[in-house]
């Protein structure tokens, strides 16, 4: 298990997300090597079944949800993403305590 795998199973855990940002941040990575490692971590959710864990990070002007370019990967890996909110909170949900 990677550092960001740990990290964002502590925050199913704990029922929370945390900002790109402040993620990067806590991982000591550039926020485009983060959104590239959370759009593999996307594929490798999806292709064993699992909810997407990349749902508990946001936006920092998202209003709580995750950026653009996690629902144009979602998308892209055949999710229906029509209500974006109802999305994120299904993999929330799925997450919390996971």
């Amino acid at each position: 298990m990677t550092r960001l795998e740990a990290r964002l199973g502590e925050l199913a855990l704990r029922g929370e997300t945390l900002t790109y940002g402040a993620l990067a941040q806590e991982m000591g990575w550039r926020v485009a090597d983060l959104t590239g490692a959370l759009e593999t971590l996307m594929e490798i959710d999806t292709a064993n079944g699992r909810p997407l864990r990349a749902a508990l990070c946001e936006g920092r002007m998202a209003g709580g949800l995750p950026a653009r370019g996690f629902f144009d990967k979602a998308a892209e890996l055949g999710f229906d993403i029509s209500d974006p909110a109802q999305f994120v909170e299904k993999h929330r949900r799925a997450l919390s305590g996971w």
